[in-house]
């Protein structure tokens, strides 16, 4: 069964058993029960007098009106208190009257009723009532009436003050949970923050290449693992020829589509264990693990082309390739420099070629040409 389908009494898992062990703890007893009842004719004839009494001396207290707030919400609690002081004198205190107590301090809770103004309360009650049961009874049958009654009194504020604590703990709980989650969610705002700016702070904003702050990480990474498998490690240097008349004559904003179009051949020629950088410029650096130059001139370069040569036109490239391991293996800075050198070895190779020629500029209508040869690879064992 749901807590909310639940009486208060069965959610507090309150038993007979505990209602006897209560008022014994307040010594009220079966005796008690009796001379409350007998008192009950008495108190039901004069009931309304009591009932206007008290709430003359409730509306008075600026706090307490302000709950109360209007006629309706007052005719509702006369009836209720006109119950409760019948309640009283029922003579029978079972599990219904117990339930009866607990909602009472929900209740209070709920709508905001302070402690300290039920208490008030509950003295202003039970003065009037002692007043009244004093001029329609002799001393000794009064002192039994009044003793009776504190101890019931004192056994309904224990029961109205758990039910009170008990939403009260329930609201800190729901609040916890709530910050808890409030906690969690933010904290999974900023890690994913977190990852963007990381991702941010290593990729290249234009391309989406990885940026050159990495690539000697990156290196390492790969060459310390390629070195454990015994297995061979490409890196492959590219330039764009002319990049720099092209980006003068036709703009900045031609040179980045030219940059981009380059970036993503890259992307969709090499595989998901590769890494490309864009290391400056117009400069690209491609690690290729697990692969020799020879691999990398057959396989890798010729995706490169396909894909360079389906999406733009006239792009030329200078590039060199340098290969380490499987036995013996460059440092990082050397192993990028190596395919550095061979690159620009590569484009002082095709400027003599050409000789006097005008040289062709990025962008011209020019058939793709990827300056580098499995044999003038720079190649260390």
């Amino acid at each position: 069964m749901l807590p909310t389908e639940q009486s208060l009494i069965e959610q507090m898992r309150i038993t007979e058993l505990e209602i006897e062990h209560r008022k014994h703890l307040f010594g009220f007893t079966a005796t008690d029960e009796t001379i409350l009842k007998q008192a009950s004719l008495a108190i039901a004839a004069h009931i309304d007098d009591i009932v206007d009494a008290f709430y003359r001396q409730q509306t008075s207290e600026a706090d307490i009106a302000l709950l109360i707030g209007d006629s309706d919400t007052l005719k509702r609690l006369r009836a209720s208190q006109r119950r409760y002081i019948l309640d009283l004198f029922n003579g029978s205190y079972d599990i219904e009257y117990i339930n009866n107590r607990l909602r009472i301090g929900l209740v209070h809770k709920r709508i905001g009723v302070e402690p300290k103004l039920y208490l008030s309360a509950v003295h202003t009650l039970k003065e009037l009532i002692f007043h009244t049961l004093a001029r329609l009874m002799d001393e000794e049958e009064y002192q039994l009436s009044i003793k009776a009654l504190d101890k019931l009194i004192l056994f309904d504020v224990s029961l109205v003050f758990d039910t009170y604590i008990r939403s009260m703990l329930s609201e800190i709980e729901n609040a916890k949970d709530k910050a808890e989650l409030y906690a969690l969610s933010m904290e999974n705002k900023v890690k994913e923050r977190t990852q963007q700016l990381e991702e941010m702070s290593r990729t290249d904003p234009l391309t989406g290449l990885l940026n050159v702050r990495h690539i000697v990480e990156t290196a390492t990474k790969v060459l310390r693992a390629a070195e454990r498998r015994t297995e061979s490690v490409t890196g492959i240097y590219m330039d764009i020829d002319n990049f720099k008349h092209f980006n003068d004559s036709q703009g900045h904003r031609a040179g980045d589509d030219v940059l981009r179009a380059v970036a993503n051949a890259l992307k969709e020629a090499t595989r998901p264990e590769d890494s490309c950088f864009r290391y400056g410029g117009d400069e690209f650096f491609v690690l290729l693990p697990s692969c020799t130059a020879k691999e990398a001139s057959d396989t890798f370069l010729q995706r490169f082309e396909e894909c360079l040569k389906r999406d733009t036109k006239g792009i030329r490239l200078s590039i060199g390739m340098a290969e380490t391991g499987p036995r013996h293996f460059m440092e990082p800075a050397e192993f990028i420099d190596a395919a550095d050198a061979r690159m620009y070895d590569e484009k002082q190779k095709h400027r003599l070629m050409l000789g006097a020629q005008p040289e062709a500029t990025v962008g011209q209508e020019t058939e793709l040409q990827l300056i580098s040869t499995p044999s003038q690879v720079h190649k260390i064992r």
